[in-house]
Order: structure tokens, then sequence, then C-alpha cells
């Protein structure tokens, strides 16, 4: 089977998802576009496009595996994809992903199935990012759940979105100002930041069933200065005939961002709440990202009594973290939307006896010997909020009163495992 190219568009933002792949199918011939559609789920089926620069080339419909439009287009989409290929007739197939699909699911899906994945792109537009962020209703609500069992909201969604994808395709929204910029960079500062026109798409700007955004009070347009934080220049012009062939056309940026290439173990072992790429301290635009680092644990009762007041004070709140009563355990903390997801992501490394070290990936290992520490290994608070008007020191003084205080501390581990549990319902124990 011929090799092909694939490169997955996803994002919650419908109008720079759009524009993105419009923009991709200008820019690469040969390319064509597969979407489902997710909403004709409710009818017991899931609409299958595929498309060129031209229009549609083919249409049909899967029924839903298990009541899961999700699982519909797991089925459906690697074998769709290995027909272009066989065909040897597609440069690049571009999966347009439905709204509230996550591309790091695909991502996998396309993989394993032995296809090759060379780019992953988020697209984004910038005066929507707060918005979103902020939003807490369920997908469910809105129209834009994937199965009967969806519980994901509209925030914790898109952040995950937003953060897993190397590549960011940034809408040129005239209601974007700098704080919005800034904030997407601070979201994501590892994130290639391409630019792509709107065009005449319309924008929307309130939720209404399932394709609109959050409401949002436009902002007066600002322009983007030049060299903004993380932003991308468009590839210059090409200066010689496309016809001539000692000169093929450049390629442009977001046609090499698709066909670049793309590590989906790495990208994985970048979601990990044990070696995640998480953001920098920051503070420009009005935009704060605190960065809070510590070596001793959380008392379980004061910090489930500090969770609300926690969780609402950033836009955007992950990392991980280590409880008193549980010093074995690594715990994982995913805030948006004013809602918090709190998870065991296995022991800590210091917890595991020496044998055991060589059955865990190498990028793990790395991560835990980069911030070692000779009593506690690689035991710690790491978390990091950000958000627009972030009160940096109010929010220190409060997780610094959640940790355990210095007679605490000093009575050591058997005593800590016998201060009274707070989170066993969270985590499900």
């Amino acid at each position: 089977m011929p090799d092909l190219s694939v490169a997955i568009v996803a994002g919650l933002h419908a109008d720079a998802r759009r524009a993105t792949v419009a923009r991709l199918l200008h820019d690469v011939p040969g390319s064509v576009v597969l979407h489902h559609d997710l909403a004709t789920a409710v009818a017991g089926t899931v609409v299958r496009t595929i498309r060129d620069a031209t229009g549609i080339l083919d249409a049909g419909e899967t029924p839903l595996v298990n009541d899961c439009a999700c699982c519909a287009l797991r089925e459906d989409l690697v074998p769709e994809l290995r027909r272009l290929a066989a065909a040897g007739q597609v440069s690049l197939a571009v999966v347009e992903l439905w709204d509230s699909v996550e591309p790091k699911a695909m991502a996998e899906v396309i993989t394993s199935g032995g296809l090759t994945v060379t780019g992953v792109i988020t697209a984004v537009d910038p005066a929507l990012l707060l918005p979103y962020l902020a939003n807490g209703d369920d997908l469910a609500e809105t129209g834009l759940a994937a199965a009967a069992t969806d519980e994901r909201t509209i925030a914790d969604t898109f952040a995950r979105q937003l953060e897993y994808a190397p590549v960011l395709a940034v809408l040129d929204s005239p209601d974007a100002d700098d704080e919005d910029r800034e904030l997407l960079g601070q979201l994501h500062p590892t994130a290639r930041q391409v630019p792509v026109g709107g065009g005449d798409l319309p924008r929307s700007r309130s939720i209404q069933g399932a394709r609109d955004a959050p409401a949002q009070a436009p902002t007066p347009p600002t322009p983007n200065p030049q060299g903004a934080r993380g932003t991308a220049r468009p590839a210059p012009t090409d200066p010689h005939p496309t016809n001539n062939p000692n000169h093929p056309p450049q390629r442009s940026v977001l046609a090499h961002a698709a066909l670049a290439g793309f590590d989906v173990e790495a990208a994985a072992a970048a979601q990990h709440p044990a070696c995640a790429l998480l953001p920098v301290d920051a503070d420009a635009h009005g935009v704060t990202t605190l960065v809070w680092h510590r070596r001793r644990p959380f008392h379980p009762e004061r910090l489930y009594a500090a969770l609300e007041d926690i969780t609402c004070a950033a836009a955007r709140s992950r990392g991980r973290f280590w409880l008193a009563d549980k010093p074995d355990s690594l715990l994982h903390w995913d805030a948006a939307g004013g809602a918090l997801c709190v998870e065991s992501a296995g022991p800590w490394l210091a917890s595991l006896p020496d044998a055991a070290w060589e059955l865990v990936p190498a990028v793990r290992r790395a991560a835990a010997a980069l911030d070692w520490h000779p009593e506690h290994g690689d035991c710690c608070q790491h978390l990091v909020f950000t958000s627009p008007g972030l009160d940096r020191d109010g929010l220190e003084l409060l997780l610094e009163s959640c940790l355990l205080t210095d007679a605490e501390y000093a009575a050591g581990r058997s005593a800590w495992k016998r201060i009274p549990s707070a989170f066993d319902t969270l985590l499900e124990i």
C-alpha cells in the first residue's frame, strides 16, 4: 500500500477550523479532506464526506457503534484512509475532526492502523479563547457530546485540543486583542502558531445548539504586532513561476506544518502528568502564568477545603501534586472552566524498587532525573496556573496554607498516612 500523509485538524472553534482546512486544500495540490459529522448521531448514523478544493467527491453514512459516535468514526476512518492510500492519487489526507473530537485519540487510532500522521493542528480563534476556557457547560448541554455517556465539558475538551497539538492555526480575528494573543502564547508556549485568514466566513459569538461559541462581548479590533509572542510569519511569496520545473512553488507555512511529521508517542508523553511540558512563569499584557513548585506534601483536608478557591483562581491550571496521606501516589491536577479533575497517575518513581525502573518509559525516567530531590526523589508539587488578572500573591498564600506545617512535616511518613483522607471520593478509591 502506498504511503499516505495524514494531517489532523481539530478544534471547537468551527470557523477557524474550516478556514484552516480551506487553506490546506488550496495550498497542497492533490489534497482531500475527510470529515465525519457527528451531529447526525441522534438519528443513529454518522455522515462521512470526502472533498477536495472543487467540492464533495464522495459521501456516505456509517452506523453508530455501541451508541458512540466517536466509536463509529474510529471504525470508519482507517478503512477510508487505506482506500485513499491504495488509490495512490492523494498527496495529503486532511482529517477534519468534528467539534468535540480530541486529536490525541484520533492520532493514535490512525497510527495504530498502519498509517502515517504527518501533522496535528488545532484551529483557534483567539477572541474566543477565554470564553471557551471559562465555559463549564457539559458538551451534552450544547449538542456537542460524542456519546450518551460523554461527561466532558466545553472548557476541558478545548484545553486538551489546544495543548496536544504542536501547531496552532490562529484565525486572523478582528475581535482579538493583545491579551487574547498573550493568553494563547502562555497556555501553549512551545506551539508553533500559524496565522490563517477568515475570508468571508461568518464569526459565531454565542453557543446556540451545536455550532457556536460561548457568548462574549466583542472587543475593539487591535492590530497584531509584528513578532508577537509565538506567532509564525507567513512564508514569503514565491518569486518563481509555478510552471518552472527548476523552481517549484514554495510550500506555505501551514502546508509545511501539515507535512512536517508527528511523533504520537512523544505527544502522549508531553501530556502525561509525570513528564508534561508545562508552561513557564510569564507576565505580560495582563496575563500571568504562575509556576508553583514545592517539596512538601499537601494536608488533604486543608487542600480539599480550598479546592473551589484554587480551581476558580485561574482560567486554566494543571500539573501534578502530592498528598500526605497518599505519599506514594502521583496525582494529576487538571482544571478549566471552574471544574477540577483529579486522578491518580500511578506511583512516584521514588516509591518503586530499583528493579521496576526498567519497566518505566525512558522519557519518564529522564523527567524524574531532572527534578530529583535527595530526600523525596520526584515527589513534589508542580502546578501551573494561567489566567488574565491572576492574583499571584493571593494564590501562592492559599497554596502554601494547604501544605503540611513544620510540625506535621517533621512527624514523618508514618504519621502522614494517618491523616484523615479527603480525596477518596474524587479519586474513586
